[in-house]
């Protein structure tokens, strides 16, 4: 049908809808009555179009059907104030009643109408239309804003379809308009509630004519963007059964959108829609979504569109397929996200689900993880150390997650990390069973390295850097991280550096006055950017960056906010000892709950030494008297940096550790490719003797 085949501009200038011709068939006055009650039962409206008798422009008004028995129509007006005025110098052609992807459009006769509706005899024929549609979305409280070449306008979004949208720009009554070029693409921002909902460049397809206003319609130049720097080895990408739901009220329309999820992974989902019906733009942010799977998982997230193509010749079916990435989440529901997936490709394979401590501590002994040496020194708080472990492992708090492979209800392999700096999370707890058959160690290890490839970008998961502490004689850590770090071959992607470790015995004595020019103070901004000097040209790396040390950084008060919200305690305290005025070393407190970490060094006083030569070993004790008071324990784990100074001054140690930190946000993909060539074909080479692994 010829008619058909237009664009329908409603008297509410904020709706239209682009039709196009398709296949046609007569149907009967029995068949319109049918569509015309399904239509009054679901609340929607039919069309009812006016040509006008001069001009070649047809208005067209929603009108709500009333039910109808015989040829006779009766219907309200959706939203018009003055029938007259909407329809001034028009003659009554049409009305259009559509449903799905079918119209039947009917010409009957016009009884009555008024501003509160109109009366109509149905004809005995008409015809339906298998037509497509292109549906603009009326929007809502939607502002724009239009950038080109330094000019700016504001204005707000009119509708939307998937490929194109109207805006109406206000002008100043000048000539501002002639600074838009009409050839040249310009930068729309769209923005609700103060919240960025689009961004993209634009070509401009029509403007309407104006001093005061005119409307732009506007087309997307690309339809697929790139939120975050392409990774090398994408996120695995599950097909589900059952298919979860993306379930969301549109930022544009503030319709409920309720779409089949093909595929999800960690880090994002693709959803599958009718090409007419499409509402996702590339670009365009959803604040609040929420996935579904039956009535036993949801999780909601920020979200963005990030492509949107033509799947209609692998479907059969005209529709499209759009990705949509992951821009933040609640790090639990994240991790129960993660956990889904990973079960769903290993049924071996568990993220952060509840333990059987009994079962753990078990697996932590059998190992040799809790070697005499360790058990001696946390055994002294056995109770506080169960009590710590059972939150950990049955709560899901948002700051710990710990991965396990188990068979047949036996743990073989663990690993857990703990955010332990405002954006850096620390790897531990790292061991396996020895076994001819199961190379659990790797396994885990490889689902560590998957979690933080699916999790990096999120901005609740703060995961810029990794460390983990292992002893240099430690043959499994040094294999794999020491490795990796030659690998890299740059200390801003991966570094190390070596700590001495020993037990200070905490003393009560009065005499903690230092003589002569020595000073303790809490450390300052300009302390740090001494530190950093001092160990950008002593080493250089990742380790100020990782643990928070960098200038402006010396509070931890969101981090601290974390831990007690999920029953924990985190304190740190940084002091700079100085001797006439000169830095010979900063001291970094952190004191949280005994047994977090098994050697403690989560609970542990890290001293930076600065000046090697003028710093005695006496003076280094003293100063561990005074801050010490801040334990409850006697027996006060230390770190101290560098190596060389312990050497140099005979200070005693027990052992050393390396802190291997590593940068998430570059370098996560290159590891993931380092792990694999070292269990190629996806086959884990077998892991040294030593059986439990780090600390």
């Amino acid at each position: 049908m010829k008619d058909a085949s237009k664009i329908l501009q409603f008297a509410r200038p904020d709706t239209v809808i682009e039709f196009s011709p398709g296949t046609e068939k007569e149907a009967g006055l029995n068949k319109l009555i049918n569509k015309l009650n399904f239509i009054n039962f679901q609340e929607e409206s039919i069309l009812v179009n006016f040509r006008h008798t001069k001009y070649p422009r047809t208005v067209t008004l929603e009108a709500a059907p009333l039910p109808c028995l015989n040829n006779k129509l009766e219907c309200r007006w959706v939203s018009v104030d003055s029938i007259n005025a909407a329809t001034n110098g028009c003659a009554f052609e049409s009305i259009f009643v559509v449903s799905g992807h079918r119209m039947i459009t009917a010409t009957p006769e016009l009884i009555s109408i008024s501003d509160e509706g109109a009366v109509f005899l149905l004809p005995e024929k008409c015809i339906e239309v298998n037509y497509r549609k292109s549906r603009r979305h009326p929007c809502h409280g939607v502002s724009g804003e239009l950038f080109q070449n330094g000019a700016r306008f504001q204005g707000t979004l009119i509708d939307f379809s998937a490929v194109s949208f109207r805006v109406r720009v206000e002008g100043d009554g000048g000539r501002a308009f002639n600074w838009i070029n009409s050839e040249a693409p310009v930068q729309v921002v769209f923005t609700g509630d103060g919240t960025t909902l689009y961004s993209s460049e634009c070509r401009i397809t029509s403007q309407t004519l104006g001093h005061r206003d005119r409307i732009y319609l506007l087309e997307p130049l690309q339809a697929r963007m790139q939120r975050f720097k392409a990774k090398e080895i994408r996120s695995c990408r599950h097909e589900l059964l059952p298919l979860p739901n993306a379930v969301f009220k549109h930022p544009f329309s503030h319709k409920i959108i309720d779409l089949k999820v093909l595929d999800i992974s960690g880090s994002g989902f693709s959803v599958c829609e009718d090409v007419e019906a499409s509402v996702l733009l590339p670009g365009m942010i959803v604040p609040e979504l929420e996935l579904r799977i039956g009535n036993s998982f949801s999780t909601r997230c920020v979200a963005q569109v990030v492509y949107r193509e033509d799947a209609s010749s692998k479907e059969n079916a005209p529709v499209v397929k759009c990705g949509l990435c992951f821009l933040d989440m609640d790090i639990r529901d994240h991790v129960s996200l993660l956990s889904l997936l990973y079960l769903a490709k290993n049924r071996h394979s568990y993220v952060s689900t509840q333990v059987d401590l009994d079962e753990l501590w078990q697996f932590f002994f059998d190992t040799g993880f809790i070697y005499p040496e360790k058990y001696h020194f946390v055994q002294l708080n056995k109770a506080h150390l169960k009590e710590t472990y059972r939150r950990l492992y049955t709560e899901n708090p948002g700051i710990a997650r710990h991965f396990i492979y188990q068979e047949h209800g036996n743990i073989l392999g663990h690993l857990a990390m703990l955010r332990f700096y405002q954006g850096t999370w620390l790897v531990h707890h790292h061991a396996a069973n020895k076994s001819e058959s199961n190379q659990a160690g790797m396994i885990v290890l490889d689902h560590l390295c998957n979690s933080i490839n699916d999790t990096y970008n999120l901005r609740s998961a703060h995961m810029d850097y990794l460390i983990c502490y292992y002893k240099p004689e430690n043959r499994f850590p040094n294999r794999i991280f020491g490795g990796f770090l030659k690998e890299a071959g740059d200390k801003r992607s991966c570094s190390t550096d070596t700590f001495v470790y020993f037990h200070y015995q905490r003393t009560f004595s009065d005499d903690w006055n230092f003589s002569g020019p020595w000073g303790l103070t809490r450390t300052t901004r300009e302390d740090l950017l001494e530190l950093e000097a001092f160990y950008e040209q002593y080493s250089g790396g990742l380790m100020l960056h990782a643990l928070d040390l960098e200038p402006g950084m010396s509070e931890c008060e969101e981090l601290s906010h974390d831990y007690r919200e999920a029953g924990f305690s985190l304190q740190r305290h940084l002091y700079t000892l100085k001797r006439d005025g000169a830095i010979k070393a900063v001291f970094m407190i952190n004191i949280s709950d005994v047994g977090l970490n098994l050697s403690d060094l989560t609970n542990c006083i890290k001293v930076f030494v600065l000046d090697q030569e003028q710093f005695p070993r006496d003076i280094l004790l003293i100063a561990l008297s005074i801050i010490t008071h801040k334990y409850q324990q006697n027996d006060i784990p230390v770190m101290v940096y560098p190596e060389s100074y312990a050497e140099a001054t005979n200070l005693p140690y027990e052992r050393k550790y390396i802190l291997w930190a590593f940068n998430a946000q570059t370098q996560t993909s290159n590891f993931i490719k380092y792990l694999g060539d070292l269990h190629p074909r996806g086959k884990y080479k077998r892991a040294p003797k030593s059986a439990a692994q780090g600390t």
